[in-house]
Parts: C-alpha cells; structure tokens; sequence
C-alpha cells in the first residue's frame, strides 16, 4: 500500500523542482541581454541618487593607435570659468570625476591639488562634479583647496558624451589626455600620486 503522505510528498518536491527550473529558464535571457554598459553612465541617465559606484584604483592606458578623437566639452565651471576642450591643444590635461561625499574622492583630494600645482603650465585639471550642487561643490573646494575650476553635471550631460571615448564606470574616475585631446589613460577609483604622476609624465613626453 503507498504511504499517501509520501505520494504527496513526491508530488511536491516534482513542483518544485518544476517551478525553480521554469525561473531559473527565466533569469538566464535576462543574464544573457546584460551587456558592459557603463553603469556611471547608466547611472546619470536614469538620473537617481545611488551612491558612487567604487573603482578598484585599475589603470587602463591607450596607446596612440588606440586613442579615441579629442575629448569634446564646452561649458562653464563653478566659479563662472568657460571650459572649453578646443584651448587644451598642445598640453596634457587632466579630467577628474568627482562628488563631495564620495569617500574617495575626498582621499585623492590632496593629490590632485599637489599634482594640479607641481605641473603649473604644463598641464590642465578640470574636475567634473556628478552630484553637487554649487554650495556643496565649492564648500569641498575650499576645504582641500582645489585651485583648479570644476563643472557641474548633476544632469549627466558630461558623463553620457564620455561614452563615445572611454567607459567611466566609477566614482572617482581621472582621465590623463595627450596633448591632442585624445585619452590616454584611465583610472578608475583613488588616483595615488605616484600613479597619476607617471601618467601625467608620459602624456607629456609624447610628440604631437
């Protein structure tokens, strides 16, 4: 004679094993249509208020054959200075993508500055702010005393145009350009000095 507690038993476990492979047939399309979108892009465009998305401190560098075209921006920093890419011609220039409290960007503050003021001349730093508002923005300046101008891009305007050169994907994110605009290098989370620095040197030692 079958047990009927165990026929129902059976019967159960058989739905649920049918039920976990109809969601597991489910979740695999969806995996498979994740592509390598940019989430600091797909982060602006959905215009939320996530936290920032953490780099690792990785370093990406282009070689000249692999360089994008010149890095496009015309807008207006902070402090009312007209930004404009087409002047950076002939020198290195440095993008940093940052916001007040973002834990990192607060770690590599004192870099950029000591960097910003070592390359006097040679090299041009640009902060873009992805989150603040003015107040907030220059109260972060003033505390590491950022001496170089920073444009806000709370819309993402900024970070979306960047896709057409090279993925962000992270709060801090620093883009070294060569001395046509080009990006040549990329590090996403806390620029060391010492990093940053031998990028920096390279752009420069480049010919045109």
């Amino acid at each position: 004679m079958t047990d009927p507690i165990s026929s129902q038993a059976q019967r159960l476990g058989r739905r649920t094993f049918l039920r976990a492979a109809m969601l597991g047939a489910a979740v695999l399309p969806l995996a498979a249509c994740v592509g390598d979108e940019d989430p600091l892009a797909k982060q602006a465009r959905e215009g939320n208020n996530k936290n920032y998305i953490a780099g690792d401190g990785s370093v990406q560098e282009y070689g000249p054959a692999s360089r994008t075209a010149p890095v496009e921006i015309n807008a207006v920093a902070y402090d009312g200075t007209k930004i404009d890419s087409s002047t950076w011609a002939g020198q290195a220039t440095v993008l940093n993508f940052w916001y007040a409290a973002c834990a990192p960007c607060r770690i590599e503050a004192p870099h950029m500055v000591e960097l910003s003021k070592e390359f006097e001349g040679q090299v041009g730093f640009v902060g873009v702010n992805v989150r603040d508002e003015k107040e907030a923005a220059e109260a972060f300046e003033r505390t590491f005393g950022i001496p170089y101008p920073s444009i806000q891009d709370t819309q993402g305007a900024i970070q979306l145009a960047m896709t057409k050169y090279v993925p962000l994907k992270a709060v801090p994110t620093t883009l070294v350009l060569d001395k046509q605009g080009r990006v040549s290098a990329r590090i996403l989370g806390v620029a060391e000095k010492p990093t940053l620095k031998a990028l920096i040197n390279t752009a420069l030692t480049e010919s045109l």
